[in-house]
């Protein structure tokens, strides 16, 4: 018995790596084109993209793995279905529930690393990629200063570079800065450099002129310079302190009470995020039992299990879609915290029972065959 439970263990991971490869894969590569702007149209060097991509992987493995434990499950447990393997261990005298250990072994192993990267690996995954995202936008030469072109940088600046060069070499500039209309301000330049000083962005620009246009006298000033530097703070605006969202939270800031007043006044946000945190994992093994329940119980049948595996899947959809749903109502109303801990653990033990007793439930709903003629009153049959 152990050796047929190792087969069937070691079918199952073989095929629960593999469909979680190929689910990882392919969100990941749906999430990492939205990333491709910043190379294509920004410039932002290829090793950070992969940085970004790489860092939203964690995201979204932990809501991957469950589906990979459930399509795992069903493709397992089906094929040995149709090349009668199951049909001997069963013969063998094994029941479902022996035959149902492996998988929900598997998915105890697949809960626990969805706790593992929702408790830990997400929140840190997701903290460095909002800092990447925040490093990038403040890489002005790379990203917003765009060759050829006029970058509009906020408040009225607007800024020319007919050629960007390595390490922030920026030549042909024009920046014109209307942020006191009624004193705009336009500086020609050869050459520049963007730096970033400790406050904030500057363009020190060489062999320019800086004019100076007065709409009340329409006077206008000029002023030639061999080195000029125009500062460009105002595109820090993407620096401004922000609330950190819930998802790149570390569990202390979750558990305990920061003492940040918006922190205060949200904290049925963060308690939802907590409590999500600890439910989803519970997925893994609802979605094996629900496989199961489909393949496992009933008589076997040569026309194959299409209608069972699809009926596996659409309530495996309506599982997830209720949990989400339910996560969403936890903000409003605190008592929803706890029903996703139901809707992960209901279908385990409804399931459980079900694999036990499914021939005596079954059973109660078939007619009673009718009994042998009675005899009539002389001994003979009835008429």
């Amino acid at each position: 018995m152990n050796l047929i439970g190792r087969y069937l263990s070691r079918n199952l991971v073989v095929a629960m790596v593999f469909i979680t490869a190929g689910l990882s894969s392919t969100i990941w590569m749906t999430q990492s084109l939205r990333l491709i702007q910043l190379v294509v149209e920004g410039g932002a060097p290829i090793s950070m993209f992969l940085r970004l991509a790489f860092s939203t992987l964690p995201t979204f493995l932990a809501l991957v793995m469950p589906w990979g434990v459930l399509i795992a499950t069903l493709f397992t447990y089906n094929r040995l279905t149709l090349d009668s393997e199951l049909v001997v261990m069963r013969a063998a005298g094994m029941g479902p529930i022996t035959l149902a250990r492996p998988a929900l072994q598997l998915s105890a192993a697949v809960l626990f690393l969805c706790l593992l990267l929702n408790l830990f690996l997400a929140p840190a995954a997701q903290r460095e990629f909002v800092r990447l995202r925040e490093e990038i936008r403040t890489d002005y030469s790379s990203v917003l200063l765009r060759e050829g072109m006029f970058n509009d940088v906020g408040e009225g600046k607007t800024v020319y570079v007919r050629q960007r060069g390595a390490e922030g070499m920026l030549s042909g500039l024009i920046i014109y800065d209307a942020s006191k209309p009624q004193h705009p301000v336009t500086t020609i330049a050869d050459h520049g450099i963007l730096v970033t000083a400790e406050a904030g962005p500057r363009v020190i620009v060489y062999d320019g002129v800086r004019q100076e246009y007065d709409r009340d006298t329409g006077h206008a000033s000029n002023l030639e310079f061999k080195r000029y530097t125009v500062d460009l703070k105002v595109l820090n605006a993407g620096e401004a302190p922000r609330w950190p969202d819930p998802r790149e939270r570390p569990l202390s800031d979750l558990v305990f009470d920061t003492g940040n007043p918006i922190d205060t006044q949200l904290r049925p946000r963060l308690n939802q995020e907590l409590h999500q945190r600890f439910a989803t994992p519970l997925l893994a093994p609802a979605f094996a039992m629900i496989a199961l329940t489909a393949l496992m119980s009933g008589e076997f049948s040569r026309r194959g299990q299409a209608r069972r595996i699809a009926l596996a899947v659409v309530f495996g959809m309506l599982l997830q879609a209720s949990m989400l749903g339910i996560s969403n109502l936890a903000v409003k109303t605190q008592v929803f915290n706890f029903v996703m801990y139901a809707v992960g653990l209901l279908p385990v033990m409804a399931g459980y029972w079900y694999l036990q007793n499914w021939r005596r439930v079954k059973g109660a709903g078939r007619p009673v065959p009718a009994g042998p003629p009675s005899a009539g009153p002389m001994g003979g049959k009835a008429a």
